[in-house]
């Protein structure tokens, strides 16, 4: 009787050893089982995409179950960074893209046929500008008129050069545009060769002061202050890798927006994880570039108001009407359809503190 009891007492000792093992593997399997995603920036690193690499430093993304692989573009030339994380986000080059919502808008004009949405709005406020010196007599919008406005064809900012026209009243028949290539924009202001130029506020700013230009000479015109109110960069997604991972969307989403907020309480420490990727930073000159974008395109009275990523359904509606402007659309977009809410992260956590 005690040798079958002790057979028994054997089975059942393996019976749950087997289902410890089996857990353990289950549980280390689960663990180890990270959603892979290719993450594009739309620039080379610098301050302004701290966000991204924090939550890759401090293990957001992974504690959300993703291994986020942080990929640059491969040209130096802006312009052709924005095009480019679009184009390879819609192509399944990468899942996951940061980039021009109103870029994003155009594309999808163009190839209705390739899946990408845009599912988190980072730039509350655009940062399309015009940047002119105050001691070439430019100042505010009209002072462009019979002005040299050095401008990249493929530019950004330029793409709404004729809404900025319209708001302002300006007759840009006596505005010579001068068409300049992006390396050189800074070079031609700070020289004096143009009097103003189009870019984005945090990067012609800072890059005019890197060059000796002072603070007080540099006159920054948002163009979403005066009367073009647009979106600025968003997270975009391949519509097919949205559709057959929700659920990975959504925790990218999350982690993103806990490494913004920590972005923007703690900026010193927190744009380290860019200084780090790139020898060629100046910390102090990173440091204020990023500033200047949560002042100016973050943390505006929308996002207090409404929280991080969201976008208003009114201001969408505006921005087609904003866009044809410049932009002959060969269908023209539902308002409805060009950001996916979807996927954002719960109210509470996208509060802006």
């Amino acid at each position: 009787m005690g040798l079958v009891l002790t057979a028994a007492g054997m089975l059942r000792s393996r019976f749950l050893l087997g289902l410890t093992v089996f857990a353990a593997a289950a549980l280390g399997g689960g663990a180890q089982a990270q959603t892979p995603i290719r993450f594009l920036l739309d620039s080379k690193i610098d301050g302004t995409v701290t966000p991204f690499l924090l939550a890759i430093d401090k293990g957001y993304f992974k504690a959300e179950g993703l291994e986020v692989a942080i990929q640059e573009p491969a040209s130096f030339d802006p312009a052709e960074n924005g095009q480019e994380a679009i184009r390879r986000v819609a192509a399944g080059e990468a899942e996951i893209g940061f980039g021009d919502f109103n870029a994003m808008i155009k594309f999808r004009d163009q190839n209705p046929q390739k899946p990408i949405k845009a599912v988190y709005i980072v730039y509350n406020k655009a940062a399309y500008a015009v940047v002119g010196r105050k001691s070439r007599g430019v100042t505010y919008p009209k002072d462009l008129e019979g002005k040299k406005l050095g401008a990249p064809a493929r530019d950004a900012s330029f793409a709404e050069w004729k809404a900025f026209v319209q708001a302002n009243a300006l007759d840009d028949g006596k505005i010579e545009i001068v068409d300049i290539g992006t390396p050189v924009r800074e070079p031609m202001l700070a020289a004096g060769q143009v009097d103003a130029v189009t870019g984005l506020s945090y990067l012609s700013y800072i890059n005019l002061k890197d060059r000796g230009v002072p603070a007080d000479d540099i006159a920054v015109m948002l163009m979403a202050d005066y009367g073009v109110n647009l979106y600025g960069n968003a997270i975009l997604v391949n519509g097919k890798f949205a559709d057959e991972n929700p659920e990975a969307v959504k925790a990218f989403l999350r982690a993103f927006t806990k490494a913004l907020k920590e972005t923007i309480a703690k900026s010193s420490a927190a744009v380290d994880s860019a200084i780090k990727r790139n020898e060629a930073l100046r910390k102090d000159l990173e440091l204020e570039r990023l500033k200047l974008l949560i002042r100016d395109n973050l943390l505006t009275p929308e996002v207090k108001a409404n929280g991080f990523g969201a976008a208003d359904a009114g201001r969408l509606a505006k921005t087609v009407d904003l866009l044809a402007l410049g932009y002959p659309f060969k269908q023209k977009p539902d308002a409805g359809a060009l950001f996916d809410a979807s996927f954002l992260p719960s109210a509470a956590l996208r509060k802006a503190n």
